[in-house]
């Protein structure tokens, strides 16, 4: 029997993460350069595991929906911070943007009323979004 170490593999190596509060300003951010309405976010650190904020904001049309979630996207990718997960991007009517510790739901006017996320997690803490100009 021969002594034979095991082949040691390099470990992956995981993209880095920007914190959850950066990530949460450069989204407010983003939104409010696109006109976002009613933009608020709801603190779920204390409600889920699954992530610790939602960011909710609609816009005034198909269009206008996409075009706020294609900001958001290019927006944070410049900064290195890239979405797990994009849904709904090609409607426009409820565009979701997964970037794990952070969800950003950007909504047509008739599909938020519709599906009232905030009142589904109406425990969550809510505020308005911030909207002023963040430093890049």
């Amino acid at each position: 029997m021969t002594n034979r170490r095991p082949v040691r593999r390099p470990a992956r190596r995981r993209p880095k993460r920007a914190e959850s509060p950066d990530v949460l300003r450069w989204v407010e951010a983003a939104c409010a350069d696109r006109k976002a309405v009613d933009a608020v976010v709801l603190d779920l650190r204390q409600l889920s595991d699954a992530t610790d904020y939602f960011v909710v904001v609609s816009g005034t049309s198909d269009t206008h929906v996409r075009a706020i979630a294609e900001h958001v996207v290019e927006d944070l990718q410049e900064r290195g911070v890239r979405a797990h997960h994009v849904e709904g991007l090609a409607g426009g009517r409820w565009v979701l943007l997964d970037f794990v510790d952070l969800v950003v739901h950007v909504f047509h006017p008739a599909l938020r009323e519709f599906y009232q996320l905030e009142g589904l997690w109406g425990d969550a803490p809510l505020r308005p979004a911030r909207t002023g100009e963040e430093p890049r």
